[in-house]
Parts: C-alpha cells; sequence; structure tokens
C-alpha cells in the first residue's frame, strides 16, 4: 500500500525538477535572448587579445554593439535590439552559432 502512493509522487518531483532545468538548459525561450541572425562564427571582441565588447553585468543601450559574428569572411556587428543590463553570455569567443541561436540574455 505504501509502494502506490510512493511511486506517482516520485515521478511529480522529477518532473518538476526537469521544468526549470529544461527552461535553463533552453535560453532561447528566455524573453531577453538576443539570438543570432546567421550562421557564422561568434566574437566576442573586436580583435583577439582586446577587450569584449559586454561583460555580464553590463548596462547596454540599444544599438550598441554585443558581438561579432563572422560569416563568409564579412564581420558582422550585432547590435543589442534593446536596452538592458546583460544577465548572460552563451557563446565562447570563436565558437561557431547557428541562425537563431541564443548569444546572449539581456534583462
Amino acid at each position: 500500500a505504501t509502494a502506490a502512493p510512493v511511486a506517482p509522487a516520485a515521478p511529480a518531483p522529477a518532473a518538476s525538477a526537469a521544468s526549470p532545468a529544461g527552461a535553463a538548459a533552453d535560453p532561447a525561450s528566455h524573453p531577453g535572448a538576443v539570438t543570432s541572425p546567421m550562421v557564422g562564427t561568434a566574437y566576442l571582441s573586436p580583435e583577439p587579445g582586446a577587450e569584449a565588447f559586454v561583460t555580464v553585468g553590463a548596462q547596454v543601450k540599444e544599438g550598441q554593439t554585443l558581438l561579432i559574428i563572422e560569416a563568409m569572411k564579412t564581420m558582422n556587428h550585432i547590435p543589442a535590439p534593446r536596452g538592458g543590463t546583460v544577465r548572460r553570455i552563451l557563446v565562447e569567443d570563436g565558437s561557431p552559432v547557428e541562425y537563431g541561436a541564443p548569444l546572449l540574455i539581456i534583462e
């Protein structure tokens, strides 16, 4: 009799625990996500060894360059779609990005 109540209870916490993890694992669904407009290579600074365009906690203005995506040898500056605070940077310098991939989160 005790096994029956325990079994349904066990999946319920697991499911609720999976939901926040799932939300955290999918930053693209975050309302503040800035997504990649193209496939390419992400660069967080204007040149190797230079200071990054933005850091976590930085205040940004609409239109400010957040990072560069290189596509077909062209450096494309990715502007902030809105002002706010950079909460997370989701790509590493020099990493490949896909179209629609979340790059960072601004709140």
